[in-house]
């Protein structure tokens, strides 16, 4: 499975492929680097959005391993935009389930940051994340989405 990885304001993140998709998105550098045209345009991708750049990722090839429901729930959170957000209530709404049942796939994401997770929020705080460093990691992508 080819990977690359970039460095980031969260640390080092590995992108990996599978058959022309995007399968995961780690924490930390991956063993084995492999340039391919779909690895590289994704890195490029985030460093324009590390940049501070508007970056819209959902027309990215993804497939990640998940149950329907966790897919419908990925699917519902790459339709918010750039800088905006979204509670769990909303993307239960939307997607069925509870707030409880959208924070296990948000926590089961295997694909942060492109599958932007971090855009949604409790109704009475910023809620957890699954990024190596927690809620810093969200809060440090909701402030570069809102330029700050």
């Amino acid at each position: 499975m080819p990977q690359l990885s970039c460095y980031s304001p969260l640390g080092a993140l590995t992108i990996s492929e599978d058959e022309g998709r995007i399968v995961a998105l780690d924490w930390g550098w991956g063993r084995d680097q492999e340039e391919t045209p779909l690895l590289v345009k994704v890195r490029d991708l985030l460093e324009q959005y590390f940049d501070g750049e508007k970056v819209d990722f959902s027309s990215l090839p993804f497939s990640p391993y998940g149950t329907p429901y966790r897919q419908k729930v990925w699917q519902a959170i790459l339709e918010i935009p750039y800088g905006e957000t979204r509670t769990y209530a909303q993307i239960a709404a939307q997607a069925g389930g509870s707030a409880r049942s959208i924070g296990g796939a948000m926590g089961a994401n295997p694909i942060p940051v492109l599958i932007p997770c971090h855009r949604v929020v409790g109704t009475k705080g910023l809620g957890g994340y699954s990024g190596l460093n927690g809620v810093v990691d969200k809060r440090i992508l909701l402030n570069l989405e809102k330029g700050e």
